[in-house]
C-alpha cells in the first residue's frame, strides 16, 4: 500500500490546537522575560539596608521558676535607597532572640516607605513570664551582672515593590541583626554602637 506523500502546489498539515498552544506559551514566556529584562535595566532596584539604632531594657526580671520579663525598647532605621522604588510593608514582626531561644515578639504597623527614604521604626516588645530554658535562664542572669546583654534581632516582613503606578506581588523580607549589644535603662541612653543587620528577599 502507498504511503501518505505530498501534491506539490498544496499546503501541507496543519499543526494541532496543542502546537498552537506550545508556541503561543512559549512566546508568552519569551514576552514575559523580555519585559522583566527591560524592567531590571530601566530600574536597577538596590538592596534595603536595616540598622539597630538603640536598644535597652527595662523592669528585666527572671523569677525562681525561670519566667522572664523585661520590656526591650528598640530603635530601628529601614533604608530605602533606591531612585524609583517605593515599598509597602504590609506586615511587620520583630522578634528578640537570645541563645537561639526567642524570648519577645512583637508588630510594628503597616506603612509606605517612598524611594530614597529613611523610616524610622520605634520598637516596644514586652515579655511577660516567658518560660526559658535553664541554660538560658542561667546564661541571662550571668550576662545581666554585667551590665549587658547579647540579643539578636529579627525583622521579619511581607513587603511589595511599587515602580510608577506598578505594584508587585508580595515578597518576604527577612533581617538579622547581630550581635545587639543592649543595655539597661536609663544607664543605656548614651552607650550603644549601631548595628548593620543582613537583609535577605
Amino acid at each position: 500500500m502507498a504511503g501518505p506523500y505530498s501534491v506539490p502546489g498544496l499546503p501541507g498539515p496543519r499543526p494541532s490546537k496543542l502546537q498552537c498552544i506550545a508556541i503561543a506559551l512559549l512566546f508568552l514566556i519569551i514576552i514575559v522575560g523580555l519585559i522583566i529584562l527591560i524592567f531590571w535595566l530601566i530600574v536597577r532596584p538596590t538592596s534595603i539596608d536595616y540598622t539597630v539604632e538603640h536598644a535597652a531594657i527595662q523592669n528585666f526580671n527572671i523569677s525562681s521558676a525561670n519566667e522572664l520579663d523585661a520590656a526591650f525598647n528598640l530603635t530601628l532605621r529601614a533604608i530605602n535607597p533606591n531612585r524609583r522604588v517605593s515599598v509597602y510593608y504590609d506586615d511587620v514582626k520583630i522578634s528578640i532572640w537570645y541563645d537561639n531561644q526567642m524570648i519577645a515578639l512583637t508588630e510594628a504597623s503597616p506603612f509606605f516607605q517612598p524611594h530614597r527614604n529613611i523610616t524610622r521604626l520605634d520598637i516596644k516588645a514586652v515579655t511577660n513570664s516567658t518560660q526559658l530554658q535553664d541554660q538560658v535562664a542561667k546564661d541571662l542572669q550571668h550576662d545581666k551582672s554585667s551590665g549587658h546583654i547579647g540579643l539578636e534581632v529579627r525583622v521579619r516582613a511581607r513587603i511589595r515593590f511599587k515602580v510608577g503606578v506598578v505594584k508587585s506581588k508580595h515578597y518576604k523580607l527577612r533581617a538579622y541583626c547581630t550581635p545587639v549589644k543592649v543595655g539597661f535603662a536609663p544607664n543605656s541612653a548614651t552607650s550603644f554602637d549601631r548595628v548593620y543587620c543582613d537583609v535577605e528577599i
